[in-house]
């Protein structure tokens, strides 16, 4: 049994007239009579009734159309995983994130891969960059979202969007009644921030340009966690400066304003060692839709 011979079966069953089922399948009429033929033998049983009046499927044929519609299906199944396999986009990406990216790049990512590759599955890790940078290295990681500037050797990079920083206060303190933070108004107030070991190139730019300024900036305490900085904020413990992403879901009764620093190149970037395989390819594709390259 062939799977022409089930397309030839299907075709007279469901047009219940042999003319225009060869119509169909783009063959002559005696070649269909023949893959009938063909099928009934191998079968061993008669699949239509044929009389001067028209076609009907036998009882054996009813029995056996969803069978045949079944196996088509599958083998049309099968022959899409194989092509996909051979364009490769079948398979697991290692991807790592740094927490920021939760509330909009990530999910816009990962919905549009399922779209465009559903057979790509993504394995996600929450990871610092600098963590992500050495996973890379080692290959326990395919690609990084990470916090940029990020210089590390044998690592290439690419910036997704960047990112301003943002003053975080609870409502009541004055610099909620400000349209933008300027460096001096901090001068003396007790600072929270992202620790530099998670983001080196963030926390250089933030003191260069306060030193741009001639501010010196109190930092109080350097955080792993943004949330846990935040919430810090909304207990009066200091004020949090957090790049704009960073500050998507504010603790009840803390607001943010934009802060008056220049963070050329500061944003969240892409970071990978090699695209060798299909599927690596096919990530970075919808990255550079999602955010097409300047």
């Amino acid at each position: 049994m062939e799977l022409k011979h089930l397309r030839a079966f299907v075709a007279v069953a469901e047009e219940l007239h042999f003319g225009r089922a060869a119509e169909r399948l783009h063959i002559v009429q005696p070649a269909l009579s023949a893959q009938i033929r063909g099928l009934e033998e191998d079968v061993g049983a008669q699949l239509f009734e044929r009389d001067r009046h028209g076609v009907e499927l036998t009882e054996e044929g009813a029995l056996f159309l969803p069978e045949a519609l079944a196996t088509l299906r599958q083998a049309g199944r099968a022959r899409e995983v194989l092509q996909q396999a051979a364009a490769g986009e079948v398979g697991v990406l290692r991807l790592a994130f740094v927490s920021s990216v939760l509330s909009h790049l990530l999910p816009a990512l990962v919905r549009t891969l399922e779209q465009r590759f559903p057979r790509i599955e993504l394995e996600l890790k929450d990871m610092p960059s600098l963590l992500q940078a050495r996973a890379l290295h080692d290959n326990a990681l395919d690609f990084g979202l990470v916090r940029l500037p990020l210089s590390v050797p044998g690592l290439h990079t690419r910036m997704l969007f960047e990112e301003s920083l943002v003053v975080a206060v609870p409502e009541a303190d004055p610099l909620a009644k400000v349209r933008r933070v300027q460096p001096q108004d901090l001068a003396g107030r007790p600072a929270l921030v992202l620790a530099r070991k998670y983001a080196p190139g963030l926390h250089d730019q933030m003191l260069v340009g306060f030193q741009r300024r001639k501010v010196t900036l109190t930092i109080a305490r350097e955080m792993g966690e943004f949330t846990t900085l935040l919430a810090l904020v909304a207990a009066g413990l200091g004020v949090g400066i957090v790049p704009a992403g960073a500050a998507s879901a504010l603790p009840a009764g803390v607001v943010t304003r934009p802060l008056a620093v220049a963070m050329s190149g500061a944003g969240i970037g892409v970071a990978w060692t090699g695209l060798e395989s299909p599927r690596k390819r096919a990530l970075m594709q919808v990255l550079d839709e999602l955010y097409p390259p300047a």
